[in-house]
């Protein structure tokens, strides 16, 4: 419990920190994840659809890069009911502006387990996040992002590993 308000804590006071020159918003997206299993799983091991919503801020830091730190709910996992794992998770972006209405973004993303249907997975992970935005409007964007899971998620007590892979097809709207 102390880790998650200290987690929540630090994406807060960067949001805090930065609000009197961003925007912030609402993101919903399509998860379509899997995991990454070495050695390579012995069993049916299919990708998982879910749905990811959340809040972000974005601050820029010169004319073409900003910051977006976010905290959203995010299903993931994969198909099979054991290997579903949903989490709280706390991208921080850095997004450069391509010109116009196109940006692309990378940066860090941990996640804090909230359930699982199997016991045997950890508490946390961190995953390297990328993707493109494209603003239809001044407010409302599209954006596709992919995250490739950089720890194990797999309990060590386990001969196995696993990495959270996950394909996000979102929109949002910023304020």
């Amino acid at each position: 419990m102390k880790k998650t308000i200290l987690l929540l804590a630090v994406v807060l006071g960067t949001t805090f920190a930065f609000s009197q020159n961003g925007l912030h918003g609402v993101r919903v997206g399509l998860n379509i994840s899997n995991l990454d299993f070495d050695p390579d799983a012995t069993f049916s091991n299919q990708h998982r659809n879910g749905f990811a919503i959340g809040f972000f801020g974005e601050y820029m830091l010169s004319e073409t890069i900003a910051l977006a730190p976010e905290i959203q709910f995010s299903a993931e996992g994969a198909k099979d009911e054991d290997l579903r794992i949903d989490y709280i998770q706390a991208p921080i972006l850095f997004k450069y502006q391509l010109g116009g209405r196109l940006s692309v973004a990378a940066g860090p993303l941990v996640s804090l387990k909230i359930h699982e249907y199997e016991d045997g997975y950890k508490n946390f992970a961190v995953s390297a996040a990328g993707g493109l935005e494209f603003m239809i409007t001044d407010e409302i964007f599209i954006d596709a992002r992919y995250h490739y899971g950089l720890t194990n998620i797999i309990d060590d007590q386990y001969d196995l590993e696993a990495r959270n892979t996950n394909i996000q097809i979102g929109v949002g709207i910023k304020i």
